[in-house]
């Protein structure tokens, strides 16, 4: 549906038919699946999560006890239902972007990586971009491009450089005093993110991860990790999925709900509860509020003012308090009952919409997935950047491959759309045809 909505917006070749052999592509799927849906012989390994917990269980079976199906693979035929997150993991080790695509191309002749090198602006001549110029070991460098410039920077630093290039809004480039090359209105405009807060219950007579990650237990946990083993260092921030709707009336969820047998102290998400714990967290899948990204300063190494505008539009609003009503029911299903002691975040004397509001806007936090400050669209969309051969409107020479240009939000975490984007933009860059649409 995602899909088949950016090519509705006027993106010919971004439906999910045309996209799916993309997916496919980079996937190197492991496990059981449909290969309707999946990729086999691609470089990136997604595998099924070896790892199986009582509390896990226990949240599952209330989540099914409350009519949401267990899904085996929530990227095949539906997304709805709960059940372990699949992970991109490869022998232990995270199989991030650089591990899967870079490093193995970097022995190539044609190739050549550098790093610590910060790009400060890119290079015009007239309308044509003709390279750009970095920042490396405090010296100023240019390097050309013989076809065209791509920027990757993702949807903080590509609006960023491109405003500081003069290609941005009038009114923001005046006020920078950098000169416009190129006006267009919708860079760093259309910034959205998924915003969660997080439930934490207090439990008993079951081993979470903060126990698991002290003292001796501690030791043990990486012994079983270097020896093979079933580690609490094998695994990501959580478990456990629930993909579902804030409203039983509609056709399409707009709920992901995630579970971990483990809890954070509020505000510090990288340390644990000193009690045992769990977390739910709910946010919603298609935000309305937008924000934007906005260079400060010409000083390229100076941070951009990031507005989110988080709970901005009402509809957000009123499906995270949905959500957030739906994961106390999954907090005090009938099979996690036995464990559970006491929520403590945020407690039980927080019950109205209101109050379910505050907590949402005082401990919710990003999930770390912005994106569509360059949005692609037509050239009759005011607020578009790019077209559908990820060409900056108006300019020569130069495309924007990352999460920017996502003119919505896809209704999940934004890695593999993201890696998709990369796999259809090698093929428009090197110019060739698009794979044959998959007809479901």
């Amino acid at each position: 549906m995602d899909f088949d909505v950016w090519s509705q917006m006027g993106n010919p070749g971004w439906s999910y038919a045309a996209v799916l052999p993309y997916f496919k592509r980079f996937e190197c799927r492991q496990g059981d699946a449909d290969d309707t849906y999946r990729g086999r012989d691609g470089e990136f390994v997604v595998s099924d999560l070896n790892w199986s917990d009582p509390l896990c269980e226990r949240f599952i079976e209330g989540a099914v006890s409350l009519g949401i199906p267990r899904n085996p693979d929530y990227n095949g035929a539906s997304q709805e239902g709960v059940g372990y997150f699949q992970r991109s993991i490869h022998r232990r080790r995270r199989m991030s972007a650089a591990r899967a695509f870079l490093r193995p191309a970097m022995a190539r002749s044609n190739v050549r990586v550098l790093t610590n090198a910060h790009v400060t602006r890119v290079l015009f001549d007239g309308k044509k971009a003709i390279g750009v110029e970095y920042a490396r070991d405090g010296n100023r460098h240019q390097v050309f491009a013989q076809r065209e410039t791509i920027l990757c920077g993702g949807a903080i630093n590509t609006p960023q450089l491109l405003q500081l290039s003069g290609v941005g809004p009038a009114g923001l480039l005046g006020d920078l005093q950098v000169p416009v090359v190129a006006e267009l209105a919708g860079v760093g405009e259309n910034l959205r993110d998924h915003y969660a807060p997080r439930l934490t219950a207090r439990v008993k007579d079951a081993e979470t991860i903060n126990e698991r990650a002290r003292g001796l237990r501690l030791v043990g946990e990486v012994f079983k990790y270097f020896a093979g083993g079933q580690s609490i260092l094998n695994l990501q921030p959580t478990l456990v999925h629930v993909f579902w709707k804030s409203d039983e009336a509609l056709d399409a969820g707009d709920l992901q709900i995630t579970f971990t047998p483990a809890s954070y102290k509020q505000g510090v998400q990288s340390q644990l509860d000193d009690f045992p714990g769990v977390t739910v967290a709910p946010w919603q899948q298609r935000p309305e509020s937008t924000g934007l990204v906005q260079a400060r300063s010409t000083d390229a190494f100076e941070a951009p003012l990031i507005q989110p505008n988080y709970l901005q539009h009402e509809t957000d609003k009123q499906v995270l308090i949905k959500g957030l009503k739906l994961a106390r029911r999954l907090l005090g299903t009938e099979p996690l009952g036995p464990h559970l002691v006491s929520e403590e975040q945020p407690g039980p004397s927080v019950r109205s919409d209101e109050e379910l509001l505050d907590f949402a806007r005082q401990r919710g936090t990003t999930v770390f997935h912005l994106m569509g400050t360059c949005k692609m669209g037509p050239v009759t969309d005011p607020r578009a950047v790019v077209d559908a051969e990820l060409r900056v409107h108006g300019l020569d020479s130069l495309r924007v491959v990352d999460a920017s240009i996502m003119p919505t939000m896809p209704s999940a975490n934004t890695n593999a759309s993201t890696l998709m984007i990369a796999e259809k933009a090698a093929d428009m860059i090197r110019g060739r045809a698009a794979p044959e649409p998959v007809i479901l």
